[in-house]
């Protein structure tokens, strides 16, 4: 066996040839890594930043000027307004919790509740925030497997608790069901709920973030996984986007004589 081309020629203990990469390839690399690491920080510091402009802008009217920080500052203070919603829903929380806070709210409700229109919304709106922000509520905090959309393929689902006697009444056969919601990526706010027959979940010990996570990333990002395999892995999919594009990225084809 002969070299004619060391850069052609495979021989068995030798590395394989690197693919060419002139400045163009290397820059694209460069530039989708940095984009891939600096994306999701971009993003989260945006949407941080529109929230707090939103919460400032929605309190500020109702705080005295002489009390708002840019009356003594030559700036505009971010957050402020955050801070006195915070502290204001907490006062609340404290009078709720009193007997002339019951009181109180006992009567709004009584109020809202012979408004047609209001009453269901109130209190439907009261049902799902007392279900999602009740310490004791176990809605989505259970993350299961379902066999979903056909036999042999399996789908992450969100756990949420079981159906009303209503519902439950109506459901064929005589298992106990459960609701689920089945988040779909990579935007795991929306997806499809259903009811499934208890014993066809299959429940993992995985939390809630961790699922959202892996359905956003489209399974790239596994739960568990050290952050830096993390953003390699990212990379690895970007590098192999760029080389399906550009067939002279590709690696050629060794030839031995």
């Amino acid at each position: 066996m002969k070299r004619d081309d060391p850069s052609l020629t495979a021989v068995p203990g030798d590395a394989p040839p690197e693919p060419p990469r002139g400045f163009m390839a290397r820059f694209r690399n460069y530039f989708l890594t940095g984009l891939i690491v600096a994306g999701p920080v971009a993003i989260t510091l945006y949407l941080t930043w529109w929230f707090v402009t939103w919460v400032d802008n929605l309190v500020r009217p109702f705080v005295p000027v002489s009390y708002r920080p840019e009356t003594y500052l030559p700036f505009v203070l971010p957050g402020s307004g955050l801070v006195v919603a915070v502290i204001a829903l907490t006062l609340l929380g404290f009078l709720a919790h009193n007997l002339i806070g019951r009181t109180l709210v006992d009567l709004g409700e009584k109020l809202l509740g012979r408004m047609p229109i209001v009453r269901a919304i109130y209190r439907g709106l009261k049902q799902v925030f007392e279900t999602l922000f009740s310490g004791s509520g176990s809605s989505f905090r259970k993350v299961g497997l379902v066999e979903f959309p056909s036999p042999g393929m399996w789908s992450l689902v969100l756990i949420s608790q079981a159906p009303s006697v209503e519902i439950a009444a109506n459901l064929p056969g005589q298992e106990e069901h459960i609701s689920v919601f089945l988040p779909c990526a990579p935007n795991p706010t929306t997806g499809f709920f259903f009811y499934v027959p208890k014993s066809k979940i299959i429940e993992i010990d995985m939390s809630a973030e961790d699922a959202a996570t892996l359905i956003m990333s489209a399974g790239v990002v596994q739960p568990g996984s050290d952050p830096q395999k993390k953003i390699a892995a990212l990379a690895g999919m970007a590098n192999a986007a760029r080389a399906a594009n550009d067939p002279t990225l590709a690696p050629t084809a060794a030839r031995v004589d």
